[in-house]
């Protein structure tokens, strides 16, 4: 009986975790949800649970850099789309804190909205150029546009290599 439980626990904890991991891959859609930070969390998890030998700690050391890049690439290519058109840091700090207070008060789209218009409205006082913010604007919507593209195919080859994780049978 035993035998049986453990194989339940086991399979339970792979579902488990494939569950967590997919919640972070698609909650990247919401652009302040941390999903690279939970996929992480859920893979450290699963290495608790199982142990990490040799390939544990090399596959999970990869899954490490490849969350890095994820959020190194969201920051970049957000703000250096937002730079390249004339951006401000100001601007981008506004769009920041509009982006975390429409998130906190409407979500799941508040973020959305918040930070394009807290941007837009910060560009236009700054400059007084309806033309430039909505040029600044917009390329801040393009950047995080690829920031999403960039993150989510990350996001994927993080469930990836759990998944050769899980096959290789490194949880012995």
């Amino acid at each position: 009986m035993i035998g049986g439980f453990e194989e339940f626990v086991g399979s339970f904890t792979i579902g488990f975790t494939l569950i967590v991991m997919l919640i972070g891959l698609f909650g990247m859609i919401i652009p302040i949800f941390p999903g690279e930070i939970i996929m992480w969390l859920a893979s450290l998890g699963y290495g608790l649970v199982y142990g990490f030998d040799t390939a544990g700690v090399v596959i999970f050391a990869f899954i490490t850099l490849v969350v890095i890049a994820g959020i190194l690439a969201d920051n970049v290519l957000m703000s250096a789309r937002a730079r390249q058109a004339g951006a401000t840091w100001w601007s981008l700090f506004f769009g920041l804190a509009g982006g975390l207070v429409g998130t906190i008060f409407f979500p799941p789209i508040g973020g959305l909205i918040g930070a394009p218009l807290a941007l837009y409205g910060f560009e236009y006082l700054h400059h007084r150029d309806r033309r430039k913010a909505f040029a600044v604007t917009t390329a801040l919507l393009i950047g995080w546009g690829w920031s999403f593209v960039a993150r989510f195919g990350l996001g994927l080859f993080t469930i990836v290599l759990w998944g050769v994780w899980v096959w290789s049978g490194s949880n012995a």
